[in-house]
């Protein structure tokens, strides 16, 4: 039988991907300044506060060290699923990470931020991600075949 996965799983990973590396981008100020255009942030300050309305109950040097592991996060996260490298775990990283986020933003802002922000579906893309059983044009394809 074809793996009828092919496609799917790799619009889903460049997607997927796109999605963690576009508020990394935008938290960095690279997407442009604050306040213009759709930009959400526009800077690693306006980033950091939001990031403590949305943690109130950790001290500032906690939500900072939170802010700056979650971007980290993100970027990896987002590289390896767009180039397909470790993608079943990136996928886990993806799924793991934004329900954390799904939490957090319940809890301080309420459920609709979540779902504004497509939390929930990008939590759910991770986890099916996650199962998908091989990643045609991916890095791990590649080594794989090696």
């Amino acid at each position: 039988m074809e793996d009828q996965f092919k496609t799917p799983q790799l619009l889903l990973r460049l997607a997927l991907g796109i999605t963690f590396l576009t508020p990394v981008s935008d938290r960095l100020g690279i997407l442009g300044a604050p306040g213009t255009g759709n930009i959400e942030w526009g800077n690693w300050q306006n980033f950091i506060d939001y990031t403590a309305t949305i943690m109130p109950i950790f001290e500032r040097p906690m939500v900072n060290f939170m802010g700056g592991a979650a971007t980290v996060a993100e970027l990896f996260i987002g590289i390896f699923l767009i180039i397909g490298f470790k993608t079943k775990w990136a996928a886990r990283g993806a799924s793991l990470i934004t329900l954390t986020f799904i939490i957090f933003m319940t809890l301080s802002v309420g459920i609709q931020k979540p779902i504004n922000y497509g939390v929930f579906t990008a939590s759910a893309a991770g986890l099916l991600l996650s199962f998908i059983p091989s990643y045609k044009w991916s890095l791990d394809n590649v080594l794989k075949l090696k």
